[in-house]
């Protein structure tokens, strides 16, 4: 019996605010433990929460990101529990009255559109962070109180890969829509893994096995790739499988239980008492539609369609979303979008790149911490956005080759100096007068008879010896195009 994999995630993600959900306390990463804590995020007495407007914001801003219907009537919930990193033995979120419901996430797979239907987003807290040592436990609640958004997928996901670039998906139009920064390193981003095996052809679902508290997208592919080899190995063996809880162990890279549960556990959940439910006007709903951003796929397609570029192209400006700003700028003054986009990749990337390596190597000799270096950007650029359309230009007229245009470029970015001014300066002009050129050819066929004999015996690939000869001789000024006619029409004379 052949099986399949049916895999829901439940994708939790900090947002972007500056203070907690429902305090003043700052939502801020690398303070001193319990420095960044109030009566409210402890869970202190007669403490009262006060919703953060800004993550509600960005919460439905999510929703429409996600194009999720966003309800009129939400609401918060206490979600009853005992654990060590929640301090008030509970947990605020949204039960059956979210924020957003019904949406979905279109993400390229295997060269096709894939869709993964979205179930809800819903706000809620974060809770404390557990450090576990020899024969000790220390808890920090700065992280308590944090806007989390939760996104439940459905179980729409029939394997790994999907899974990987799902999530990789969601957290490219979380970071473009301004949502999250979505730093994996910081705890920003965290899923809960549910899959299941069925037999193919049957619609009823398996055992829902949870893989807990993922921190990598590339560990939740390589956890599901095992658990779902696990799960149809038992079933194939005769064994059985039942509902339980996992944690991944990336070293042994393999999955190990943690409890098994028949049922799901009752949080007895009941509507915050502190906290008037939600009713979002038309007027506020208008406003935050107005921040969403194009999808990333959207752009994607769009820059293909609208500016000819290859796919591979398209990628990285929809990636760099400022990056793609600085290339549509130009590309709707130009005549080759094209080649203003490959001097953007190969060039300016590869120059950006060169100098912040320089500049951190630069700063760390002189003791200067890593995460306080100021790396260059475009707003940092030396020369006009213009100057690429002067540099192209210039390559397409033949005023200058393709090499002399790599030196130009460079002192563009050294100095900041308009393409025709290097060129001017530089002495880099193409020379296209076929007097000048035939005079080169005759010098390069005089002093190479060798490849002139083979070029003559049929032995085509000669030409090019003869070709760099000319180009050596005219320290490269020469016209590569002209330079070719001429000789082939010596050669063949």
């Amino acid at each position: 019996m052949e099986y399949e994999a049916v895999i829901g995630l439940e994708t939790h993600v900090q947002l972007k605010t500056k203070s907690k959900m429902w305090c003043g306390c700052a939502n801020q990463y690398g303070s001193e433990p319990n420095t960044n804590v109030c009566p409210v995020c402890l869970g202190m007495p007669g403490v009262l929460p006060v919703p953060n407007e800004e993550a509600l914001r960005k919460t439905v801003l999510t929703g429409y990101l996600l194009n999720c219907e966003i309800p009129r009537y939400a609401k918060f919930d206490r979600k009853n529990y005992f654990y060590p990193d929640a301090s008030k033995n509970y947990q605020l979120t949204q039960y059956d009255k979210p924020s957003t419901a019904n949406g979905f996430v279109d993400f390229e797979l295997n060269g096709g559109i894939s869709r993964v239907r979205i179930t809800r987003a819903h706000l809620e807290e974060d809770v404390g962070k557990l450090t576990h040592f020899d024969r000790t436990s220390g808890v920090d609640f700065n992280r308590a109180g944090v806007p989390l958004l939760e996104i439940v997928s459905e179980p729409d996901l029939t394997g790994a890969d999907m899974a990987y670039e799902y999530l990789n998906a969601l957290k490219e139009i979380l970071i473009q829509g301004g949502v999250s920064d979505c730093d994996m390193e910081k705890g920003m981003v965290r899923c809960d893994v549910n899959i299941s095996v069925r037999p193919v052809g049957t619609k009823e679902l398996g055992a829902k096995i949870e893989i807990k508290n993922m921190n990598s997208f590339s560990g939740v592919r390589r956890a599901a790739e095992y658990e779902i080899a696990r799960q149809i190995e038992v079933l194939k063996s005769g064994g059985k499988l039942v509902q339980s809880t996992r944690r991944w162990d990336d070293a042994a890279g393999i999955t190990e239980e943690m409890r098994t549960k028949e049922n799901a556990h009752d949080y007895r959940y009941f509507p915050e008492p502190d906290m008037m439910p939600l009713a979002p006007t038309d007027a506020w709903l208008a406003e935050v539609r107005a921040q969403v951003v194009e999808l990333p796929i959207a752009r994607k397609q769009r820059f293909i369609r609208d500016y000819q570029l290859p796919a591979g192209d398209a990628d990285v400006f929809k990636s760099n979303v400022e990056l793609g700003n600085y290339f549509e700028g130009l590309a709707k003054q130009s005549k080759n979008p094209k080649a203003v986009a490959n001097w953007i990749i190969n060039n300016l990337l590869s120059k950006l790149a060169e100098a912040n390596a320089k500049e951190a190597a630069d700063q760390a000799a002189m003791g200067v911490d890593s995460a306080d270096v100021k790396l260059l950007t475009l707003a940092d650029l030396k020369f006009k956005p213009e100057a690429l359309l002067e540099l192209v230009a210039l390559v397409e007229a033949k005023t200058i080759s393709s090499s002399a245009a790599q030196t130009v470029f460079a002192e563009m970015f050294a100095s900041g100096k308009a393409p025709a001014a290097i060129v001017q300066e530089k002495g880099l002009a193409q020379v296209s007068d076929t007097g000048a050129i035939e005079k080169f050819c005759d010098e390069a066929i005089a002093a190479n008879p060798a490849p002139v004999a083979d070029y003559q015996a049929g032995k085509v690939a000669a030409l090019n010896s003869l070709k760099g000869q000319v180009m050596k001789l005219s320290k490269g000024k020469a016209n590569p195009a002209l330079v070719g006619e001429i000789l082939e029409r010596k050669l063949k004379a």
